[in-house]
């Protein structure tokens, strides 16, 4: 879906609430590219908020609160960085594969999914010059496995967005040397309700205003 707004100074692993007619919460979606006053996301149907979304007409207006949370900070990683996504977590990485490869990066991607049809993402990084792996549960499309299977250690500095085995295995195996945006229910998403409160070794931080995005060795799991 592409909404226009305020997309000055976005920053990839921010996102947006979006507020869906008929209903009490905002929708809370990560920021999957920017043209201009032009931004894109990419989200899956799970709930009757996503399925009106889906139902939505060119020109409606809506009401968005952009530029939210902590994102990326692209600057820590060097000249190559490693992106990981798992599923619904992938796309907040394209929007930082495209700004990484502005800055001259070269760029590792790995995904995975648990089945071929749930797949996507793989032409934007491989449009974007990223060397691109995908890896899914079943073996259906590409290397069959889980994204840990195929990166090779010393892995160089990540980023990373998925499910939360995913991020288990990546610090267990891979370590701490990266950034990961952490998921979690949000209420308010802007702090307020600290519903989305997670427990971090400097104590508890709230996903959608000191995060999504923290450093991989300040996580708790």
């Amino acid at each position: 879906m592409i909404l226009k707004g305020k997309t000055e100074g976005i920053r990839p692993g921010q996102f947006v609430e979006i507020a869906i007619p008929g209903l009490f919460l905002r929708r809370p979606i990560s920021v999957s590219d920017i043209h201009g006053d032009e931004l894109a996301i990419i989200y899956k149907v799970v709930g009757q908020g996503t399925d009106r979304m889906t139902a939505m007409q060119a020109g409606e207006e809506l009401a968005i609160l952009t530029g939210l949370g902590n994102g990326y900070d692209l600057s820590l990683c060097g000249n190559e960085a490693l992106l990981i996504g798992g599923g619904v977590g992938v796309p907040p990485l394209i929007y930082a594969a495209k700004k990484l490869r502005e800055m001259g990066k070269k760029v590792r991607v790995v995904m995975g999914f648990n089945t071929k049809d749930e797949v996507f993402g793989e032409e934007a990084f491989i449009a974007l010059g990223c060397e691109t792996t995908v890896c899914t549960m079943d073996g259906s499309s590409g290397i069959k496995g889980v994204v840990t299977d195929v990166i090779e250690k010393p892995a160089p500095y990540y980023y990373a967005c998925g499910p939360l085995p995913m991020i288990k295995a990546i610090l267990r195996t891979i370590g701490t040397n990266g950034q990961i945006s952490m998921e979690e229910r949000m209420g308010c998403g802007v702090g307020i309700c600290v519903g989305c409160t997670i427990e971090t070794k400097d104590g508890f931080k709230r996903v959608c205003k000191e995060g999504p995005v923290f450093s991989a060795d300040r996580i708790k799991i």
